[in-house]
């Protein structure tokens, strides 16, 4: 009997966080399937990239703190979330990041290219695979809807389409959320 030699991928998986990507229209209920998904394993931190700009998205912030237990350490972390999972990554045994497709958005608006934005995603996966936590993201599924008129609305939809097949390249497991249902991808 011969023994097959696992590729990096297999090994990776093996010994090395477990990242869950969970992908869903807006409003689908990806951010509560995500939150069951993640489990009750603590120590356990949420990741929030969304910024209260405005009265809506305070409102919107405040409507999801409320669906978390007390026991959730909460990041806002709108930027750097790469850096804070390097620094502070391991002392958790679950992480749930909500959502990629804001982070994007603040990244955009700093400035950052496309090309820089890619190569930030290969640096989150590697430090998600390096805290050897459960790690949840959540990110929104916008290949869904109408083609957008304006050509920055139809660019941030390729990137973010580019990003979330990047994601789930990687991921052990994936979902879509449907009309708050999770459907197992992989």
């Amino acid at each position: 009997m011969s023994l097959r030699t696992p590729n990096k991928r297999q090994s990776r998986r093996q010994t090395k966080g477990h990242i869950i990507l969970v992908l869903g229209g807006a409003s689908s209920g990806k951010s509560e399937a995500a939150l069951r998904l993640a489990g009750l394993k603590g120590p356990r931190a949420f990741i929030a990239t969304g910024q209260g700009l405005d009265q809506e998205m305070a409102t919107r912030i405040a409507r999801h703190q409320a669906t978390r237990s007390p026991d959730w350490e909460t990041v806002e972390e709108p930027i750097d979330v790469e850096a804070w999972l390097s620094t502070y990554g391991m002392k958790y045994r679950t992480i749930l990041i909500d959502c990629v497709t804001l982070w994007l958005s603040n990244l955009i608006g700093t400035g950052v290219t496309e090309s820089v934005m890619l190569a930030r995603v290969g640096t989150l996966l590697e430090h998600m695979r390096g805290t050897g936590a459960r790690v949840v993201l959540v990110s929104n599924e916008l290949g869904f809807g109408l083609v957008p008129v304006e050509p920055s609305a139809r660019a941030f939809r390729d990137l973010s389409g580019r990003v979330n097949q990047y994601i789930a390249a990687e991921a052990d497991e994936a979902y879509l959320v449907v009309s708050g249902i999770p459907l197992r991808l992989r």
